[in-house]
């Protein structure tokens, strides 16, 4: 009687905890990170048994194990920190090609102001043409300052999330410490469901913020790093990064390690390594093709007004001016050394930025390398005046460095912000050519002027005049206005050059024919330089000279442009694999509400069953007791 009797209430036992375990399940179907529970239950050993049959003594309920999956769940993970990379990516393009659409249309405003030019070819000795130019030139300065501002403005956002998702990795390590510290605390065998659930919870939340691994200790602690191999969490601490300024520039956030070492570059995967990744490969390439524009503008424009005269029989002078590179010392420098930078040669100027490191007396060039942010060596050439070349950039050194002393270079970063325009008289525009060439009437050769241009608008002599005489056999000397005089001998279709100025001829001179070059006269008819300025949409300036200000421009919208379908595309697919490996991770561990009712109803059986028993249990104890006494 007892053994039936313990078996019913081993069955009623094992029922009651199944109940509650299914009904745990069902409360818990909407909770996020909640894994299902199943009871895990095994028959007694023991009971009454003989020669010819053994019968069992009840059941036991030896725990109660969530339904889980290393693998699914690190696939979860794995795949959560690629979708919020991915989204991450394309929220924010999204939010720099809107920039470029909302900005202004800066297409129509270098076509307004090249035809601004071409209007002025056609009306040179109009004041009323001449302003509306420089309004032109007033807008299109505009265009790209509030771009500028709008891109400086997101990077400013960028290295904001960098810093507060940073805190938001350390809040979420330090709680996965303590969880592991509490389930270490609970013993291997006690199997702490909700302290497990909510574990996998976090490190699921982690892994949205940056690319993370896992390891998993025989003792139920788990460990966690980065994809670079920085320890987050191990057992029951917490490794903390920290975000801080950048050693060259302090508006740009770096992330360090707990040991404080700069792992900015070594990130990838969640929100974190998206922030990084578009600042460094989307966000600063399209400010410096923005400042490359607007650089290359503004030199464009002022070489040529350089190369004509104005209203006022002058030359020209600059309508537009743009800020200096930027070079910034990196923190650690131990030398007084300053160093400045300028463009020298803007069709050799490039997008990139720069790092400048002393590397000692007798090494580099003159002590100094130069390589690109992203590590590639640039060649530096010396030259005689003491400073140092490098694509279209001149560096020049005062005071004393140390050896490994470094400098970043941004020849390109803020010149579209800091692009104005400096001319404020319209007499100003340069619509004349600055010189003309004549052939003296008693000239007896067959050579004719062919063309005059200006080739060193610095020159101090350029509007001096000068006549080119000729001797037997080619011979000519040039004599210019402040009495100096150069020999050469003629070459068919190789120009004579002085003082600034080319002078082209065709045909053949004779001896004693001479020539003259001198500033132009006719300055309020002539339109020559402003045909020349309203060519310059169609001028190569960039690129070694293959390249113009309107392609440029075309070039970095389509740049963004891509950089937005990538993005978008990429967001498609993670999305779709996210769905993918939450779907099989929940076909395991998630609850299903059609099962647990089903469930419930037969673990109610159960109990019922099992009450059933002991109650027939005792109703037999009972008869037994009174068939004892009535034989009594």
């Amino acid at each position: 009687m007892s053994s039936l009797l313990n078996i019913g209430i081993s069955g009623l036992n094992a029922a009651q905890v199944a109940l509650a375990t299914v009904s745990n399940n069902i409360a818990n179907a909407s909770t996020s990170g909640y894994s299902e529970e199943r009871v895990d239950q095994v028959e007694t050993i023991g009971g009454e048994s003989n020669s010819q049959y053994t019968i069992g003594s009840g059941v036991d309920v030896v725990g109660v194990q969530r339904a889980y999956s290393q693998y699914l769940t690190t696939a979860l993970w794995s795949s959560n920190s690629s979708l919020q990379a991915a989204t991450t990516s394309s929220e924010l393009t999204s939010t720099l090609n809107s920039a470029f659409s909302g900005s202004g249309d800066l297409q129509t405003a270098l076509d307004n102001l090249y035809s601004g030019f071409s209007s002025v070819a056609n009306s040179p000795g109009s004041s009323s043409v001449r302003q509306s130019v420089l309004g032109d030139a007033s807008s299109l300065t505009s265009v790209y300052n509030t771009l500028g501002q709008q891109l400086s403005q997101q990077s400013t956002q960028v290295n904001q999330q960098i810093g507060g998702t940073v805190t938001s990795i350390n809040g979420l390590t330090s709680q996965i410490a303590t969880l592991n510290q509490q389930i270490l605390a609970a013993g291997s065998n006690s199997n702490p469901n909700s302290l497990l659930d909510q574990r996998d919870q976090l490190i699921q939340q982690l892994s949205g913020f940056t690319g993370i691994s896992t390891a998993t200790d025989s003792n139920g602690s788990i460990s966690v790093y980065t994809n670079s191999g920085d320890t987050l969490v191990s057992g029951a601490q917490s490794y903390a990064l920290s975000s801080g300024p950048n050693q060259y520039d302090p508006s740009s956030t770096d992330v360090f390690d707990s040991s404080g070492n700069d792992i900015t570059s070594q990130l990838s995967g969640g929100s974190l390594g998206a922030l990084v990744s578009y600042r460094n490969t989307v966000l600063e390439p399209a400010q410096n093709a923005l400042g490359q524009s607007a650089i290359a503008l503004a030199s464009s424009v002022n070489a040529q007004q350089a190369d004509g005269l104005n209203l006022n029989g002058q030359q020209g002078q600059a309508i537009f001016s743009v800020g200096s590179p930027d070079v910034l010392p990196s923190s650690s420098n131990a030398g007084n050394a300053s160093v400045s930078a300028s463009i020298s040669n803007v069709s050799q100027l490039t997008t990139s930025d720069y790092i400048l490191r002393y590397t000692g007396s007798g090494t580099g060039t003159n002590g100094w390398s130069l390589s690109t942010t992203s590590g590639q060596n640039v060649a530096l050439t010396a030259n005689s005046d003491g400073t140092l070349s490098a694509d279209g950039l001149t560096f020049s050194v005062s005071g004393t460095a140390q050896t490994g002393d470094s400098y970043e270079i941004e020849p390109t970063r803020n010149a579209a912000t800091s692009l104005t325009v400096s001319m404020t008289d319209p007499n100003g525009i340069a619509a004349a050519a600055a010189l003309t060439a004549t052939a003296a009437t008693a000239n007896t050769g067959t050579a004719k002027v062919g063309s005059v241009s200006v080739t060193n608008s610095s020159n101090a002599n350029l509007l001096s005049g000068a006549t080119v005489t000729f001797g037997a056999g080619g011979a000519y000397t040039i004599t210019d206005g402040a009495g100096n005089t150069t020999t050469g001998t003629y070459t068919s279709g190789q120009p004579i050059t002085a003082d600034g100025w080319s002078l082209n001829l065709s045909g053949t001179p004779a001896s004693g024919d001479s020539f003259t070059v001198a500033a132009n006269t006719n300055g309020l008819n002539d339109n020559s330089n402003a045909l020349a300025l309203a060519g310059l949409a169609d001028t190569g300036v960039l690129d070694g000279g293959k390249t113009s200000v309107v392609s440029s421009y075309s070039n970095l919208t389509t740049q963004v442009g891509d950089a937005g379908n990538q993005a978008n595309a990429e967001l498609t697919t993670q999305t779709n694999l996210y769905n993918e490996a939450a779907g099989n991770q929940q076909s395991l561990a998630g609850v299903n509400l059609n099962t647990e009712a089903a469930s419930l109803v037969q673990y109610q059986q159960a109990y019922q069953a099992s009450a059933q028993v002991i109650s027939t249990a005792q109703q037999l104890f009972s008869s037994l007791i009174t068939a004892i006494e009535d034989g009594a």
